[in-house]
């Protein structure tokens, strides 16, 4: 990911900020997004508040999205599950629709986006690597391997 933010891309109006809750109604919960990744090679899981929530063993409150953390290299894989659907790239208060791949690398997080309805489903984190390591995007000096950091529920 690189500092700078690309050209382009929509700059959010608080009022659209505001409507992102609506839009994001319709995410998909741990095991849904567990049933759609089912036999990828890529690493993933479950960030942010679903993680926390998976780790205590229960839900504790509700959620208006569901975040995942892969590594940045293997989004393809991730991306080729998702026929029909849109990948938005998200940041700084902005939004860049179906983003191309040099958008991508200049930001984090990536939305998908039923082109339907416009809701979104899936905020997918694009993580750092080296290789099999995961560096933290903050501070680079933090690496694990994706072995240790990746946890599975009693369920898968």
């Amino acid at each position: 990911m690189s500092e700078q933010l690309p050209d382009g891309g929509d700059e959010l109006s608080p009022e659209e900020i505001e409507a992102l809750d609506a839009r994001w109604s319709s995410s998909w919960t741990p095991d849904e997004v567990a049933h759609r990744l089912a036999g990828i090679s890529t690493p993933w899981c479950v960030a942010a508040g679903w993680a926390l929530d998976l780790f205590r063993g229960g839900q504790t409150r509700d959620h208006g999205d569901i975040e995942i953390a892969i590594p940045e290299a293997g989004f393809p894989e991730v991306r080729d599950r998702f026929p029909g659907y849109v990948f938005d790239a998200a940041g700084s208060g902005r939004i860049w629709e179906d983003a191309p791949p040099e958008t991508l690398a200049a930001v984090h997080q990536t939305w998908l986006r039923d082109p339907v309805t416009g809701d979104y489903l899936l905020d997918v984190f694009r993580e750092p690597h080296d290789g099999d390591i995961w560096i933290c995007r903050r501070d680079e000096t933090i690496r694990l391997p994706y072995s240790e950091i990746v946890h599975h529920t009693r369920d898968g």
